[in-house]
């Protein structure tokens, strides 16, 4: 059997409709569900319990801290991580997953499960996670991971994010495989901007740590000039259909067609 672990942080809607797709149609292929509450202030605990869930409060949320949460609290070896906000499509998604490590569970670290362009092109392509761990090692809004690897290999708490993609990494330098499966999910999230600010400081650090991207003053003022002018083009050109679409009703409004 599988369990299924959810990060979650004021995502009371989101968290019931994921929790309600797990028990409605995926009930023989699990057997835990685990929601990961970074103090959120809504109804998730609620939410949680009216789904038989177990309910863990994280105080001191980091990413690779409360994946080895998830591991620790986790009965069984095959692991599935989910953000509240993403939710398993395809009707047989922990069947591949059990399929793929079934035999295999001494050298598969993990299974990249599909969600965007990017996941299908990788997976088309046979992309493998030795030569991009990157575009081929885990995403954990929808992952599968050996406990059993990472017993012996821990997440890494201090890393500020992408702790997924540096245990893929370290995993994979070890002798281990992470592979796609064919299993689909959807990834759906409005951030406001104060969120999407957090999340670039966030991955700006992590990708100075596990990727060594070289930031620089002029690649940061080149990053500034760009953004700066595609917003206010943008401005301009959302103006100009604004008009655009006024005229247009005028126009109709004055000369309409002929109803059918």
């Amino acid at each position: 059997m599988i369990s299924v672990v959810v990060r979650n942080k004021n995502q009371e809607k989101a968290l019931e409709f994921l929790l309600r797709n797990l028990n409605q149609r995926y009930s023989a292929d699990i057997n835990e569900i685990i929601v990961l509450d970074n103090l959120s202030t809504d109804d998730s605990k609620i939410i949680t319990e009216k789904y038989n869930a177990k309910f863990i409060t994280i105080e001191n949320f980091s990413y690779g801290g409360s994946a080895n949460l998830a591991a620790e609290k986790a009965k069984n070896d095959i692991v599935v991580i989910f953000s509240a906000h993403s939710f398993p499509v395809s009707h047989d998604f922990f069947k591949l997953i059990k399929e793929k490590f079934e035999g295999r569970e001494e050298e598969l670290a993990g299974l990249r499960c599909l969600h965007n362009i990017n996941d299908y092109s990788a997976y088309i392509n046979n992309i493998s996670s030795i030569d991009d761990y990157n575009r081929a090692g885990l995403i954990f809004a929808g992952s599968a991971f050996n406990k059993r690897v990472w017993e012996k290999h821990p997440f890494k708490s201090d890393i500020t994010t992408f702790e997924d993609k540096e245990w893929s990494k370290r995993v994979i330098a070890s002798g281990y495989k992470i592979e796609f499966v064919s299993s689909i999910f959807c990834y759906q999230i409005h951030r406001t901007k104060a969120q999407n600010f957090f999340r670039f400081k966030s991955e700006t650090i992590g990708s100075y740590q596990l990727h060594h991207t070289n930031f620089t003053i002029f690649k940061s003022f080149k990053g500034f000039s760009h953004s700066f002018l595609k917003t206010t083009l943008n401005y301009f050109i959302e103006i100009l259909y604004i008009f655009k679409r006024f005229f247009f009703m005028i126009k109709f409004l004055t000369n309409k067609p002929k109803r059918f």
